[in-house]
């Protein structure tokens, strides 16, 4: 169920940060930022908007903007929702800034099963996911969750991550807070990879936006499991598959891919599970394994359309829009290249689906790709986007 409630009112300002002001060395607790900078003064008017639990702030990191308020208060991570106007059953990843912000804060450690990859890939876009820490105890001797239960509805884990983007590390070492952040878009939408994609969705709804230019990554983060046997990846992300088996060591050789979707009534341990994501307003046809789309499944498909549709096409490795005949072409009103490589898919994805709806176009054709590498992870992002996947001609699946 959507949360309810309805978000305060702001005149959402667009902040800028500038990544070269920020030294924050792989090792360190704490950044150096320029004193005198414009990015000293917004980032730290951002953490008093946070710290005062005023409501969230967007600020960019390496895979996709996101949507921060402290993960200790419950008060502040119900804002997210609202804001978002987000299933209030869906988790919410918790971000860090350093390790020792983790054993300090949330008295919790990494465990052993994941000591190699998060020495590899912290920080970076790689989620973990750890047993729920035990409850603070007051002097009063009552006892406060130290991970607000609105961020694991139900659960008993959470996901942490520590994001290498120097904007999002110093916000989250400023207020010395972890920050639960999920992406900074309305539900259902596609992730936000620039501050105006957040502003497109968010104006009025938040009073922030930290402005550090594109995300380059462009995909979430990978969630994996360790606290299950065989360990599994949740979600696919920005960390592949084959190096989470090439760097985890002896007990992330057998990792399984856990299913990407989850039932009505069931309880989901990480984001992107339960409902429809990443979405754009156009009706979205994915088609996999159909070669230079010149023929076969696409050309039909194309010229089976009827009516005045206004048509984008999200080519990347195979479609050969050169080959293709004038009454394909004449259909086609749009055409935005994801790229050939998997980084350069990635981080065009969210924003091309962005490009083709603000263009107005009725229906996308997307190119789908292989799943190895970075593969799984943008077919993970497509199939959730489809309403139509046509692989090899063969399986059709309706939303």
């Amino acid at each position: 169920m959507a949360s309810s409630a309805s978000p305060a009112p702001f005149t959402t300002e667009i902040l800028p940060v500038v990544l070269s002001d920020i030294d924050f060395p792989r090792e360190a607790d704490v950044p150096c930022i320029q004193q005198s900078s414009v990015t000293f003064a917004n980032l730290h008017k951002a953490a008093d908007i946070i710290t005062k639990h005023i409501a969230p702030v967007a600020f960019p990191t390496e895979t996709v903007y996101g949507l921060g308020a402290s993960a200790l208060s419950s008060t502040a991570v119900r804002q997210i929702f609202a804001a978002k106007n987000r299933p209030s059953d869906n988790p919410l990843i918790v971000h860090i800034s350093s390790v020792s912000q983790l054993q300090r804060v949330l008295h919790t450690k990494v465990p052993e099963v994941y000591e190699p990859l998060v020495q590899k890939f912290w920080p970076g876009p790689l989620t973990i996911i750890l047993p729920l820490p035990d409850p603070i105890r007051n002097k009063d001797g009552t006892e406060t969750p130290a991970v607000s239960p609105a961020c694991t509805p139900g659960q008993t884990t959470f996901g942490v991550r520590m994001p290498s983007h120097p904007v999002a590390r110093a916000l989250i070492a400023i207020t010395d807070t972890p920050i639960a952040a999920p992406s900074a878009n309305a539900s259902s939408r596609p992730s936000p990879t620039t501050a105006m994609h957040v502003f497109t969705d968010m104006a009025g709804r938040i009073p922030l936006i930290l402005d550090g230019g594109p995300c380059n990554v462009g995909l979430e983060s990978t969630v994996i499991d360790g606290t299950v046997s065989p360990p599994a990846v949740l979600r696919p992300g920005g960390v592949s598959i084959e190096d989470i088996r090439k760097y985890g060591g002896p007990l992330w050789k057998d990792v399984v891919t856990g299913k990407s979707e989850a039932g009505r009534d069931e309880k989901v341990r990480t984001p992107g599970m339960k409902y429809r994501h990443y979405s754009p307003k156009a009706k979205v046809v994915v088609f996999v394994g159909q070669g230079d789309g010149s023929g076969g499944q696409v050309a039909k498909y194309l010229r089976d359309l009827t009516g005045d549709l206004k048509i984008g096409v999200l080519p990347s490795r195979s479609f050969n829009l050169t080959s293709w005949d004038d009454e394909m072409k004449k259909k086609v009103s749009i055409v935005k290249e994801l790229g050939k490589s998997g980084a350069e898919i990635s981080r065009n994805l969210f924003a091309h689906l962005r490009d083709l709806d603000d263009a107005g176009v009725d229906l996308i054709i997307a190119e789908g790709v292989g799943e190895e590498d970075e593969g799984a992870a943008i077919m993970n992002r497509l199939r959730k986007a489809a309403t139509e996947l046509l692989d090899n001609g063969q399986h059709i699946v309706k939303k």
